[in-house]
């Protein structure tokens, strides 16, 4: 990252955060057994041990019954867009590349260079079970001798966090990840690029004789920052260390989408 005077911008970014919802849909009839009731209301143990268990399953039913793989859908460009991001966003399978080759007649040679509004053809098959949880089968225990019902139970598995390598491609991963969420553009592509010419991968690098360094803030890390730079565009949740791998990465995509529009539309000193 070059140029002592653009580095010393403090405007911030604003983020946008987007929310994706996935609709379930399903319903259960349930009968609600009372034979056997010895007085007016009363229900047995045997009648409540099945209600609960026909009310899990009903539960269950409602979950497992996902919304089948919407397929193919049309996607019409928003700023901020990049392949990479519409890839995630409808979990296609091969990623950004499977959509460039699916629109490459229309996106042109360079990928990173879509514009807002183009239209592209996008194979969504697998967004429909993007986040849907799935129920445990429902299990009926025996009634307890003259103390009421046994309960149905089920147990939902806690979600696995995200593992990345310590590598340039995990760094780079957990990097896009984190600017989805916070809605600052940028592919895999674009960050491997500048990350080879500015540091060739080495988070360690550091830029001891341009101007910024004579002035006292050397460029840092994988993406050259400054210090002035990299506390400007920092992106909250990561680390305050401008020679962390992912701090580095998410705060020059930052600052790049707000000077250049994208780190794609970098391709040489910034």
């Amino acid at each position: 990252m070059r140029g002592h005077a653009k580095h010393r911008r403090s405007k911030k970014s604003p983020f946008a955060r987007g929310i994706a919802a996935v609709g379930i849909t399903g319903s259960a009839a349930l009968a609600l057994p009372l034979a056997g009731a010895t007085t007016a209301g009363a229900v047995t143990p045997q009648a409540a041990q099945t209600v609960a268990v026909e009310k899990a399953a009903a539960r269950v039913a409602q979950v497992a019954q996902v919304a089948k793989a919407p397929g193919t859908v049309r996607y019409s460009v928003v700023a901020g867009d990049s392949l990479s991001k519409i890839a995630r966003k409808y979990a296609v399978k091969g990623g950004w590349k499977k959509v460039y080759r699916d629109n490459r007649s229309a996106v042109g040679a360079d990928p990173a260079l879509i514009r807002p509004g183009m239209r592209l053809t996008v194979d969504a098959t697998g967004a429909a079970l993007s986040g849907v949880k799935r129920a445990a089968a429902p299990t009926a225990t025996k009634a307890s001798t003259g103390a009421g019902a046994g309960a149905a139970v089920q147990a939902a598995a806690p979600a696995k966090a995200t593992s990345y390598p310590d590598n340039l491609d995990g760094w780079i991963r957990e990097a896009l990840d984190i600017m989805a969420k916070k809605g600052i553009p940028g592919s895999y592509d674009g960050i491997h690029r500048n990350i080879m010419r500015e540091s060739s991968g080495n988070p360690l690098a550091i830029n001891n004789w341009d101007s910024n360094a004579l002035a006292g803030t050397p460029s840092k890390g994988l993406l050259q920052v400054i210090d002035p730079t990299f506390r400007a565009y920092h992106v909250e949740g990561t680390a305050n260390d401008p020679y962390d791998p992912v701090a580095n990465i998410t705060a020059a995509c930052n600052y790049a989408a707000d000077r250049y529009g994208s780190i794609d539309n970098v391709f040489g000193a910034y």
